[in-house]
């Protein structure tokens, strides 16, 4: 079996072959010197720096060995590419012979240019296989999954499970395999397990996430070589939370037990000794490992949150020497028996885990020591014990006995764990409760004004209690195994205590932020925060709907809609693509015929059967969206299978009308209302025209020709059935069948509409009409209903607009990605941008009015004059219509993919201006597969110019759309745009100018007037 490391960090160094700057970011399988990859034939992937202009590649050639000092002189011992003409550097897969679990890889890759030139070689990078294998077996050295002997699940009482094993000499390296039924929060020799983190190390939370347990588990791999090598005797220790795998978020699933399901941990750590010797220490119920359920984690609970008891610590236990005699045995948890079959995979994407750099700490701290006044009353607030000043209250020591109630305003709806200490009695009983919202005096409030609200966290009880030990020094406590969603934390005490140091600990999977955007405008600048925070709130582990309540699902329909934006803000590549391998495992389990996806993903809470579109549409729309982003076909490969057998299955529903299969959500939480299933019918053609592209790209001809036909006939259909053009007007019948029958809150009075707007931005984006004219009417149409003005109230008096005010918005999860992208695409981007300054309801701007720091899930979640929303189902922390941040990068900022060039290959750059004027400088970043690209403009002198800034990576050209009144007026320095080295001309028209631009960094300048 291969070493793990051939040379220490100095070693590498000497032995680096020659390079310089011009080739950098190399990646493994889409990330960065990856442990555990699992994949036979990996895909290797780097950027170049374009130093001038017009920089390409024109050869590559990637070597790989076991030291870094094999990378040069033609030693290369595992694979040589050899100089290979291709300008490919987005997932080349390795070509060489098998590659050896457990074993680490130093590769490179050095690039020629279009001219042959050698530009460099990269830096030594590597990457680490893991276990290579997925029956749970082969390379797992006999460890078998373990949990506490005679321990009735849900008993009280998390399990603790620990070994020790003497080291048979001195440790060179040592890794640890891990994965669990339920979580763990995991030891090695009396420190915590860690994993690297901006440049520094933080913890996993949760780990080792959640999937369709009765088809696959994770594992995790570490090293842990720091750890090990300390002492003459290695402990491993594991507490094992109820997680997903064992709490009531998976009530419905096929894994499921109401009696509950038995803990379990599988682990193998491999060490190798500097004489070349191996060692493994593994999960076995033979009397090595020993457990209890005896310590301080009292309960768990995804939902219910935390209880712990520090009297009830175990000094020790984690660390060599600890007496476990008195434990109880571990034994084999059947896992395999009771799901043949099931796979245990590595898990190929980021974890979830705490970023230090996004902690909050409290801006405010009030103390309450009772209710005074009518009705609900308001809380009285305590003076002298309360905080207002921020920095004040960062470190404020607040004290509170019984009948007090601390209430700590971190300043940021997050999602994590709160961190703090206490000093006080032992025994004394500390609870913490969490919510996103205060009480106010108006409708729908839980309880007195200036409380936590908590009424939409539904069952949920999302609490955490703490039960002291009386250390006199301070007792400090982070909970481990559960998570909640929350900006405020309600703090009461038993007896008199003080606490100190609240931090909210902030945990994602999306932990590298690769785009942004900033504008010179405070307002959209605030709705740009609030759609990041509730990225960094959802993606966590699976993208979630929301984090708070009782439901924090994979929902499909929040999934596809939103996977653009999140894409632009992070590095989230392999995370979505990993939860699309759980789309495709949910659609065999649950989905019907085991054909349909599914509306969540995994396990089977709220999974309905019967229509799906808009949701199960996320089994097709999700790969192509990663192959848009990312550049790599693989998901669109790997997927195939699945996304044929759904389209299949639509066909057979509905045979030869073409219909969609229907939709039982709609275009969920519109307050204009649409026929479900006319939003079922756009959806399936819609997936159709993605299937021919996909099919197109992953030469599959024969396939793309069927699908292009289907979406004809979809299309046909479709035209026949909604598209009226009686008396020479035309309309579009949306009212032709009913909304959503399933949403919670709505008005079940409440019709649809003809010519709303979610359908004729789908109809204008599909194309599904027959003439220009056809086009311009509908266009039309959108503008009227969107301006909602005296004369268009009058013309639809019993419509829902009639209620809101002009330039408002009226679309659901299913229209809000849509809607400025196509207002610009047809020519309205004054509209775009007009809905965006809007903030009366509905619209964006409307929940930052609020106070909102994440984007709500209905538009009106809270008003300030109407009061809470529909408390069955109101989240403060969507990210579902912030999916308006996908026109922010690629119209406002102006950083557009081109479908035909995935991976920004080729793009655009195509600033959109603000016709308002509200909005005169915005400043857009996206690291792309091929580099960073820059897209900043800025209106000067009153309107009359424009000056434009913008990076396009080397290797990658950009079509420029640059607003200007004559090509002669886009100027870089003097010279005219168009007589610049290397750009060429496309045209003038519509007051843009249209240039192919090579790789380089350009500063231009253009008349506006």
């Amino acid at each position: 079996m291969g070493a793990f490391t051939g040379a220490t960090t100095a070693q590498t160094a000497e032995h680096r072959p020659v390079e310089d700057d011009a080739v950098y970011g190399l990646t493994v399988e889409h990330r960065t010197d990856p442990l555990g990859v699992d994949a036979a034939h990996p895909r290797f992937g780097w950027r170049m720096r374009a130093a001038g202009r017009g920089r390409n590649q024109g050869a590559y050639e990637i070597v790989v060995a076991t030291s870094p000092g094999k990378l040069t002189g033609g030693r290369a011992d595992v694979w040589n590419s050899g100089r290979v003409d291709s300008a490919d550097s987005v997932a080349v897969r390795y070509g060489g012979g098998p590659l050896t679990a457990s074993t680490r890889y130093y590769w490179t890759v050095t690039v020629w240019d279009t001219a042959g030139r050698r530009l460099g070689s990269g830096p030594v990078a590597w990457f680490e296989t893991g276990l290579m294998s997925t029956d749970g077996v082969t390379g797992w050295d006999g460890a078998q999954w373990i949990g506490m002997k005679g321990k009735t699940p849900n008993s009280p009482g998390a399990p603790m499970l620990r070994t020790e094993a003497p080291l048979r000499g001195r440790v060179r390296e040592a890794r640890l395999y891990v994965s669990a039924l339920g979580v763990y929060d995991l030891h090695v020799s009396g420190r915590p397990v860690t994993v690297p983190q901006d440049g520094d190390a933080t913890l996993e939370l949760l780990a080792p996430g959640w999937t369709n347990y009765d088809a696959r588990a994770t594992y995790l791999t570490y090293d842990v070589t720091h750890l090990v090598a300390r002492e003459p005797v290695v402990t491993l220790a594991a507490v094992l939370g109820n997680g997903w795998y064992n709490g009531r978020i998976s009530d419905g699933s096929t894994y499921y037990s109401k009696d509950g399901n038995p803990l379990a941990l599988k682990a193998r750590l491999l060490i190798r000794h500097t004489d070349g010797t191996t060692q493994s220490v593994v999960t076995r119920p033979d009397g090595s490992w020993k457990a209890t359920d005896t310590g301080p984690h009292r309960a768990d609970d995804i939902y219910d949150g935390q209880t712990y008891d520090a009297r009830q610590e175990l000094p020790g236990w984690t660390a060599s020497g600890f007496d476990d005699s008195a434990w109880s045995d571990t034994e084999r948890v059947p896992y395999e028996t009771r799901y043949p079959g099931v796979r245990l995979l590595a898990y190929p994407a980021e974890t979830a885990r705490l970023m230090s750099r996004w902690d909050r700490r409290p801006q405010s701290v009030t103390v309450s020591t009772g209710v005074t006044g009518d009705g609900k009353g308001r809380i009285v607030v305590d003076p002298d014990r309360t905080v207002t000043d921020p920095h004040r209250a960062a470190s404020a020591h607040v004290t509170i006995g019984p009948g007090d109630t601390a209430i700590f305003d971190l300043g940021q709806n997050m999602v994590g764990v709160p961190r703090y200490t206490l000093r006080g009695p032992a025994g004394a009983q500390v609870t913490f409760q969490f919510g996103e919202m205060l009480n106010d005096a108006g409708a729908g409030a839980d309880g007195p004004e200036g409380s936590l609200y908590r009424a939409n966290l539904r069952s949920a009880k999302a609490s955490s209690t703490y039960i002291l030990k009386g250390d006199r020094d301070g007792e400090t406590h982070q909970d481990s195994l559960t998570f909640y969603g929350f900006r405020y934390a309600s703090v009461t005490a038993t007896e008199t205590v003080t606490l100190s140091g609240l931090t909210g600990k902030v945990a994602t999977s999306a932990t590298h932020e690769i785009g942004s955007v900033t504008t010179d405008d405070p307002d959209a600048n605030q709705l740009i925060s609030n759609i990041r925070w509730g990225q960094r709130g959802n993606y966590l582990w699976v993208p979630t709907d929301c984090p708070q309540r009782d439901e924090r699902l994979g929902w499909t329909g929040d999934t596809q809609v939103f996977a653009t934006t999140g894409l632009y803000h992070a590095d989230a590549g392999p995370f979505l693509d990993h939860f699309q391998s759980t789309v495709i495992d949910s659609q065999t389990i649950y989905g019907q015929d085991k054909a349909q996806f599914t509306g969540v993903a995994p396990s089977g809470r709220y999974n309905f059967p019967g229509g799906g579109s808009g949701w199960a549409d996320c089994g097709v729309i999700l790969p192509w969206t990663l192959w848009q982003m990312t550049g790599d076909p693989a998901v669109v490969e790997s997927s195939w299978p699945a996304m044929t057998r759904y389209l299949d299955w639509i066909r057979q529903q509905t045979g030869d009308t073409h219909a969609g299969q229907g939709s039982l959500t709609g275009d969920w939480l519109a307050p204009q209302k649409t026929s479900a299933q006319l939003m079922s019918d756009v959806y399936y053609g819609y997936v159709a025209h993605l299937m021919a592209q996909m099919a197109q790209a992953t030469g599959r001809p024969a396939e793309a020709t069927a699908y292009e036909q289907l979406f004809g006939d979809i299309k046909r259909a479709f035209i026949t059935k909604y598209l009226s053009v009686e008396g020479g007007t035309v309309t579009l019948r949306s009212s032709l069948g009913d909304a959503s029958p399933i949403e919670p809150g709505s008005d079940p009075h409440q019709k649809t509409e003809d010519n709303s707007q979610t359908a004729l931005l789908w109809v204008l984006k599909l194309g599904f009409y027959d003439t220009e004219a056809q086009r311009r009417s509908l266009v039309a149409h959108l503008a009227d209903n969107i301006g909602n003005d005296a004369a268009y109230k009058a013309a639809h008096p019993d419509s829902s607009r009639v209620k809101y005010a002009e330039n408002t918005l009226s679309v659901g999860f299913l229209g809000v990605n849509v809607l400025a992208p196509v207002l610009s695409d047809e020519g309205r981007t004054d509209l775009a941008y007009k809905l965006l300054h809007q903030d009366a309801l509905p619209s964006w701007l409307f929940s930052v009015r609020g106070g909102a720091t994440t984007v709500w899930e209905r538009w009106n979640s809270y008003s300030r004059t109407e009061g809470f929303g529909p408390v069955g189902m109101n989240s403060f922390n969507h990210y579902a219509y912030g999916a308006v941040m996908e026109w922010m990068y690629a119209y406002m900022a102006g950083i557009a993919r081109d479908p035909a060039r995935p991976g920004f290959k080729h793009f655009l750059l195509q600033p959109h201006l603000d016709p308002t004027g509200k909005i005169t400088h915005v400043a857009g970043s996206h690291e792309s597969p091929y580099g960073e690209i820059r897209s900043e403009w800025r209106v000067t002198d009153g309107g009359a110019s424009l000056t434009y800034e913008a990076d396009v990576p080397a290797n990658s050209e950009a079509t420029l759309r640059i607003p200007a009144n004559s090509p002669d007026s886009v100027r870089e320095g003097r010279t005219p745009l168009a007589r610049v080295d290397g750009v060429r001309y496309l045209g003038h028209a519509d007051g843009i100018a249209s240039y192919l631009l090579p790789s380089g960094s350009y500063r231009l300048t253009s008349g506006l007037r």
